[in-house]
């Protein structure tokens, strides 16, 4: 009976970030740039290794992949934040709330995927040098990108059905800045508990899953650093990985904060979500860059900075 006298929500209302009102204007200027550099300095990278035939490697592979990803991840939620922070509307569809809830959690899963992706091709560079060129081909790399994607598309779909198979009849206010889990399951108008719980287990298995496959590939690849006797192989080796632990330093602790905390705190989590989809993605061009040679060398070619390649 409350099912067929249920007026089923066709919008939602982005109540957007807590205690912030009269800010926007202020927020706009700030948080624009951000978004801009993002998509400048992830272009630059994707440009940098298809354009370079030195990057043409597994690693530059998968960053360039890691870019598409990053330029894609804060393009699900800034565009809409930054055109109602302009004084625009607040309101989304049904259908692109369970669009942006759907790609938020498919390509940050994806991110996660390719971080233990990376962390499987260093081990395999570092540990099994000899054996390098045929343990990550180009073959297996495709596969490996592809099984990102897929991986990806199922930990979403499942997110998403759980959340949106829900009713939603009465209130339509989310308490957020974009249309995600905790701040859409309060507004269903049926049990949560189980969405909650599965929702909690699956973000909770794949994050652990990948994170300890990254942590046992960093302490074989610590134990083969110190076993090096070259300096110049130890400061080599240590400059490749320092880049690729910090990228997932930066990806893994708003996980954590936002979805993995029983009691989660509403602020905390909006700050951090902040944080995650603006400045994560625009960090990862500057660490990846700062902390590589071949990289700056080919971006420095695009600019037509003279510099031979042999420098690198």
């Amino acid at each position: 009976v409350e099912m067929k006298n249920c007026s089923v929500v066709t919008e939602f209302i982005l109540l957007g970030i807590p205690h912030t009102e009269g800010l926007e204007t202020l927020l706009f200027v700030l948080f624009l740039p951000f978004y801009v550099c993002t998509l400048v300095g992830n272009v630059s990278i994707l440009v940098a290794v298809i354009s370079s035939t030195r990057l043409h490697t597994p690693m530059y592979f998968f960053l360039g992949n890691l870019s598409v990803f990053d330029m894609g991840f804060s393009s699900v939620t800034c565009p809409k934040m930054l055109l109602y922070l302009m004084g625009l509307s607040r309101l989304i569809s049904y259908q692109d709330c369970v669009s942006q809830l759907f790609f938020f959690h498919f390509l940050g899963s994806i991110e996660c995927f390719l971080y233990t992706v990376m962390a499987y091709d260093r081990f395999a560079a570092i540990c099994h040098p000899l054996r390098y060129s045929v343990i990550m081909n180009s073959r297996i790399c495709v596969a490996l990108a592809v099984g990102t994607w897929l991986l990806g598309c199922l930990h979403s779909s499942i997110l998403t059905s759980l959340t949106f198979t829900l009713p939603y009849c009465g209130p339509n206010k989310v308490d957020h800045f974009f249309c995600d889990i905790p701040a859409v399951l309060p507004l269903a108008s049926a049990d949560t508990s189980l969405a909650k719980r599965v929702s909690f287990t699956n973000v909770g298995l794949v994050s652990l899953v990948c994170f300890l496959l990254i942590l046992v590939s960093y302490i074989r690849i610590a134990i083969s650093i110190l076993s090096t006797h070259s300096t110049e192989g130890r400061q080599c080796a240590f400059s490749t990985c320092s880049a690729h632990l910090i990228a997932i330093l930066c990806a893994y602790g708003p996980i954590i904060t936002v979805y993995l905390q029983p009691t989660p705190n509403p602020m905390l989590g909006t700050v951090v979500q902040i944080l995650m989809n603006l400045v994560g993605p625009m960090l990862n061009p500057l660490i990846y860059t700062l902390r590589n040679k071949e990289v700056k060398i080919a971006l420095k070619k695009i600019v037509h900075w003279k510099g031979p390649e042999s420098e690198g």
